[in-house]
């Protein structure tokens, strides 16, 4: 019977929960200073609801690691990583709950279509994991490991590796400790993980430099989440609901497409978990917390190696659950934050998004390293539009006003980069499919996702856009990106030919 807490586990728990608590802190900073939320809002609603979401799907994952555990008579079986979605909760917050706030000057409306998006996302999710194992068995596992890597380089690597070299004083240390212990194997006294050695020094060395912070703020007391029911129907079905459709329908497939590649890195790792089940559950804990009072989905983590690989098992998955719910439901997210310094968790966010991409490249046949490269540049587009639009809008400006001939004339083709971005996932997956197969020498199942990428983008699931005073938002309807259907279409008649004759046609 394996053990309900290992050594390992407080290396995975500080990881996990560091993870979550950096997505808590930004929600509370952009809910009270870019959206206006009143404290009772935030503290009194939807944390305590993300609280709920959060240890729901954490005790899951443990239960559902433990059970594999003893079914297959191990005790190195990994949970699989829980939280807050942070690529969706960028996207509703800019995409959905801003827009809303600018438009009706209303808190309380922002935070109402945060709540359907979040709904909508859910049910996405939770229809999703019936079709999810079929996803599994017909997508090379270099397609899906593959669009995971390309996350992991370009919104976890790249965003924390620049944050540390913004801040060498406080983040350089911590980063020479996880690259000693994490890569170089190398133990501290009394085997204390490194994670935690990270976060101590890290807090240390900002009371050196920048004193001890002062006015912490105590509790706020205890807040237990009530349900949501009428200000959910009210957005479902009031004049706004159209307009989070187009983030959140894509948000929802992407969160979908996310967690099989999840499940497939854990996989690929020894830890075989059910499909269905899994998909179900994550998407189960979306709809909790639309239901309760948060606007924010929650989502199987990627990082699952990165745990295994320093002996985590089950029990760092509930302690996260129980210590996030705790934080939550007290509201002692304002005065952690105040103690544990940013620059002290960076270096450990950095090294699970290089854990992630090497797995990318080590856990799929050698020869699948080209399609793996090529889909990784769908998410190095996504990225690139975040920073485009990020730095617009600290300017005081947006791509709505400045305008697509204003990049043209400097030769940044911004045009291509949005087309590649919109359903960058999907994107990402045909791309690295298609060249896997013909890597393989099987162009006619090249030729059939390519066809996949005709039919998507024809509905605008994938390079159908439209540039708003909110943003970049997706573009669905009949017809919406005709010119690279028809693109892919002709890759595919082209792939169906090498496979008509291929004793004739093989390359030598």
């Amino acid at each position: 019977m394996a053990k309900w807490f290992v050594k390992g586990d407080i290396d995975g728990f500080f990881g996990l929960w560091m993870d979550n608590l950096i997505n808590l802190l930004l929600i509370v900073s952009f809910l009270r200073g870019l959206l206006d939320f009143p404290d009772s809002l935030i503290f009194g609603r939807v944390l305590p609801a993300a609280a709920l979401s959060l240890l729901g799907g954490n005790l899951f994952y443990t239960w559902q690691a433990r059970r594999l555990a003893a079914r297959e008579g191990r005790d190195d079986v990994t949970a699989m990583p829980y939280g807050l979605n942070t690529v969706t909760l960028f996207a509703f917050i800019f995409f959905v709950m801003l827009p809303v706030k600018l438009k009706t000057g209303s808190a309380e409306a922002a935070w109402k279509a945060g709540l359907a998006a979040c709904f909508v996302s859910g049910v996405i999710e939770t229809v999703g994991a019936l079709a999810g194992g079929w996803i599994r068995r017909v997508a090379p596992r270099a397609a899906l490991l593959s669009a995971l890597g390309g996350i992991a380089l370009t919104f976890i690597a790249m965003d924390f590796a620049f944050r540390i070299w913004e801040s060498p004083l406080l983040s350089m240390i911590p980063l020479g400790i996880i690259l000693v212990h994490y890569f170089g194997g190398f133990r501290f006294p009394f085997g204390v993980p490194g994670g935690v050695v990270a976060v101590a020094v890290g807090v240390v060395l900002s009371a050196v430099i920048r004193g001890f912070p002062g006015g912490i703020p105590a509790p706020v007391g205890l807040a237990l989440p009530s349900f949501a029911f009428g200000p959910l129907s009210d957005a479902l079905f009031g004049p706004l609901a159209w307009d989070y459709l187009a983030v959140s329908i894509p948000m929802g497939l992407m969160t979908l497409v996310g967690s099989l590649m999840c499940l497939e890195s854990a996989s690929a790792g020894g830890d075989n978990f059910d499909t269905g089940s899994s998909l179900a559950v994550n998407g189960a804990g979306s709809l909790l917390a639309a239901c309760l009072g948060s606007c924010f989905p929650t989502t199987i983590y990627i990082g699952h190696p990165a745990w295994k690989a320093v002996g985590a098992r089950s029990g760092y998955s509930a302690m996260n659950g129980v210590v996030m719910t705790v934080l939550c439901l007290t509201g002692s997210i304002a005065a952690l934050s105040k103690i544990i310094p940013g620059e002290a968790l960076f270096a450990l966010m950095l090294w699970i998004g290089v854990m992630m991409l090497t797995q990318a490249f080590q856990a799929v046949p050698k020869n699948h390293g080209p399609a793996v490269a090529i889909g990784l540049i769908p998410a190095i587009a996504a990225w690139g539009l975040l920073m485009v639009e990020s730095a617009l809008r600290g300017a005081g400006t947006s791509l709505w006003k400045v305008g697509q001939d204003a990049f043209a004339k400097v030769g940044f083709h911004l045009v291509g980069m949005i087309t590649l971005e919109r359903g960058f996932l999907f994107t990402s997956i045909i791309l690295t499919a298609i060249v896997a197969k013909l890597v393989d020498r099987e162009p006619k199942q090249a030729g059939g996702w390519a066809l996949a990428g005709a039919l998507l983008s024809w509905f605008g699931v994938i390079h159908a856009w439209r540039i708003t005073p909110g943003g970049v938002v997706s573009f669905f309807g009949w017809g919406a990106a005709p010119g690279i259907a028809v693109g892919y279409l002709l890759m595919a008649v082209l792939f169906f030919a090498f496979a008509v004759k291929p004793s004739d046609s093989e390359i030598s």
